[in-house]
């Protein structure tokens, strides 16, 4: 039990990118530091040369994050590095000469019995509690715009032209843009991270009942997903990280001696 009385946490994890049934590269990247309490996908955008490396960029500078100190310094250090990776990719994109480029972040940070999850783009990270399945972050996108100023219907939604197109991105602004949201983490939790190249062939409640049903079988959930994407058309590169949190039980502790406060000896 540390210090602060916090819970502690183990965490189970499977990761599995695949590139899909139609595209040449693999511009999704992932990044899995159990050890750090960081977790991400990337997924990239600009074709070969340009969305592998921007992706590749952000995972290149996270895989240095080392162990923190605590939530707050974890994500000092993300934001830290997520910047370097913005610069870099703003670099070679001028190097390139040939538009913009960038990439897609849904991160998990766990530190101290709590959550936060840091985002831009259209990756997503959801959290399975209690078999009930609720979408964490929220995309950055046209239509995820028109859905909250309520000029289209959700099922305008689904056949909207434009529905793939971001609005936020690493490596097209000067500094990122991000949001980040943060929640106390419970025992069992099941989060997944994932690229738009699975949720273009899932449902919310889809997902809801395949995460249930592969529970205890992270590495099989992962499996499932991938393959339904790819049978269902796999249009894009899909992957997908999956984390299981496990609370530690506090150790018993032995006690003895005479306390009469309770009624004489333990």
């Amino acid at each position: 039990m540390s210090e602060t009385n916090e819970p502690s946490f183990v965490f189970e994890t499977a990761t599995l990118s695949d590139v899909g049934c139609v595209r040449k590269v693999n511009e999704d990247s992932m990044l899995s530091l159990p050890d750090s309490g960081l977790w991400l996908v990337a997924d990239g955008m600009g074709g070969h040369a340009a969305g592998d490396f921007a992706s590749q960029s952000i995972v290149g500078e996270m895989e240095t994050v080392g162990v923190p100190g605590g939530a707050v310094d974890l994500r000092a250090r993300f934001m830290e590095r997520l910047t370097r990776a913005n610069t870099r990719i703003l670099q070679h994109a001028a190097e390139l000469g040939n538009g913009t480029i960038g990439s897609t972040v849904a991160a998990l940070l766990v530190q101290q019995g709590h959550y936060a999850s840091i985002w831009s783009g259209d990756s997503r990270v959801y959290r399975l509690r209690g078999g009930v399945l609720s979408q964490v972050t929220r995309d950055h996108t046209e239509v995820q715009a028109l859905l909250d100023a309520g000029s289209i219907t959700p099922a305008e939604a689904e056949a909207w032209p434009r529905k793939n197109v971001i609005t936020r991105a690493i490596g097209v602004t000067q500094t990122p843009e991000c949001e980040m949201i943060e929640g106390v983490l419970a025992d069992k939790d099941t989060f997944l991270l994932c690229s738009d190249g699975l949720t273009e062939y899932y449902h919310d409640d889809e997902l809801e009942r395949v995460m249930r049903q592969f529970e205890g079988d992270l590495e099989g959930l992962c499996e499932k997903l991938v393959t339904t994407a790819n049978e269902r058309g796999g249009k894009d590169n899909v992957t997908v990280v999956v984390v299981r949190c496990h609370q530690v039980p506090l150790p018993e502790m032995e006690v003895s001696g005479v306390y009469p406060e309770f009624g004489g000896y333990l």
